[in-house]
């Protein structure tokens, strides 16, 4: 059984009374794992810094690393040291489950005081988990990425990818085939408007996670899998040494790149979700005999 992503809400909610059920479970047993450790500000001391801003949900606030140096920042300003030999002064800003409305509503003030050359967008996430619309979460990505672009008009924007849902095997099914579903929907509507603007561009869907990847709480990165996903991260990116001012041109050339990675990803993942959809296909009856009869 084949379901359009389009129509991941209508499926969330038929499935609702089953998902709650799973997601108050889920609350239960997942430990809360705390932001990472002030401060969230850093640098790598090297020639031609690049200045980075990491913004957006709990993987911007370095959830499931210590130091944000062993999160995305420090990892980004590694990457970037390795092999171009740049330094990096780096900032993150955001924050444990927000949105990309939290994001508008209260940290893009802050992300735009400063100015710089590379800006990591990490958000979507949460979004999924809201079951929030395509269209809110559209616009809320416009939004961030034109109040970003006029703060800072040569910067490189990298737009993560959204969570492999389907891979998140502490997840149970169906919860964890409708957070696919979903989290697949909007990230075709946040592709749609980064296409349209330029020196921006989102990641493709991330390789396999290799062990050891998720932390304790087996949902967020690790210090392991933050290396990870900033390496893989950059080397999709198509960035070159001359930051910032190859940065639109990178972006052009690497979107081509992101663009022809995506249809083989999407592929890997249909391949792996038939018996979850199979399994969220039974539950629909009784999911919806139950709501029906708790609306009796």
């Amino acid at each position: 059984m084949h379901i359009n992503p389009n129509f991941s809400r209508q499926v969330a909610l038929a499935l609702s009374p089953l998902l709650l059920i799973q997601a108050r479970t889920m609350r239960r047993s997942i430990p809360i794992l705390p932001d990472a450790a002030q401060p969230w500000t850093g640098s790598l001391e090297a020639t031609d810094p690049v200045r980075l801003l990491v913004l957006g949900d709990s993987t911007a606030a370095g959830v499931g690393a210590h130091t944000q140096d062993d999160a995305l920042p420090g990892n980004i300003a590694r990457e970037l040291h390795t092999h171009w030999g740049r330094g990096s002064t780096w900032n993150a800003i955001g924050e444990n489950g927000a949105t990309s409305q939290d994001i508008v509503q209260r940290y893009l003030t802050s992300a735009t005081v400063a100015e710089y050359d590379l800006i990591f967008l990490s958000i979507g996430a949460n979004d999924a988990l809201h079951i929030r619309s395509r269209g809110a979460f559209r616009r809320d990505v416009r939004v961030i990425l034109r109040r970003l672009r006029a703060r800072n008009p040569h910067a490189f924007i990298l737009v993560s990818s959204l969570p492999a849902f389907f891979r998140f095997e502490a997840l149970p099914n169906p919860l964890r085939w409708v957070l696919y579903l979903h989290s697949s929907s909007l990230e075709a509507a946040a592709r749609r408007v980064v296409k349209g603007e330029p020196g921006v561009m989102m990641s493709p869907p991330p390789p396999p996670y290799t062990a050891g990847f998720f932390a304790t709480d087996q949902f967020h990165p690790s210090a392991s899998g933050y290396h990870d996903w900033a390496e893989f991260a950059l080397a999709d990116s198509g960035l070159t040494p001359a930051l910032p001012a190859e940065f639109v041109d990178s972006a052009k050339s690497a979107a081509g790149t992101a663009a022809s990675a995506i249809p083989a990803a999407q592929s890997t993942a249909a391949s792996a979700i038939p018996a979850a959809q199979s399994t969220a296909a039974s539950a629909i009856p009784a999911a919806q005999g139950s709501a029906a009869s708790a609306s009796a």
